[in-house]
């Protein structure tokens, strides 16, 4: 086990910031998959740690939104994340199956849709800096438009 996760870590080392998103939906996915196999064979332990594990990456997902980059686009996914976290809490407790494969079926979706995404070299630069790369934040016009003076006065003062 200990080489599997030695190369899931090599692969994720040079991967970009969009990568890394489609990694968290893909352990969502996973851990989701897991919690299946625990209800089939009535591991209620095992289904609540997958499920929490679960829990943790959207919330993860949810808490790294910027509202204030992504706009209209950022509303969507927080209501997104939300509505898998309720799913997900609700399959884990009535223990159902079909609910779980339910969750799979929309995380999958967006997932997909971050797919596309990540093949448009400008997409990244929209990722909130916590979740790019540190090659991707430091390369050449990869830089945030120069703020006009007119406008500085208006700017609260923690933002810099």
């Amino acid at each position: 086990m200990s080489m599997q996760r030695n190369y899931q870590q090599q692969a994720l080392t040079g991967a970009t910031g969009l990568e890394l998103v489609i990694a968290l939906y893909d352990g969502a996915i996973r851990f989701l998959y897991k919690a299946i196999q625990c209800v089939e064979a009535g591991d209620a332990r095992g289904r609540r740690l997958a499920v929490k594990r679960t829990l943790d990456i959207l919330m993860y997902l949810q808490a790294r939104l910027r509202p204030d980059v992504g706009g209209r686009s950022a509303e969507v996914l927080a209501d997104f994340y939300a509505a898998m976290f309720r799913m997900t809490l609700e399959a884990s407790h009535v223990a159902s199956k079909e609910q779980l494969e339910e969750v799979i079926a929309c995380i999958r979706n967006v997932r997909d849709a971050w797919q596309v995404a990540s093949r448009d070299p400008e997409a990244s630069r929209v990722l909130p800096r916590e979740l790019q790369t540190r090659e991707e934040r430091y390369r050449p016009g990869n830089a945030l438009p120069a703020i006009p003076d007119s406008e500085v006065k208006m700017l609260p003062r923690w933002m810099a």
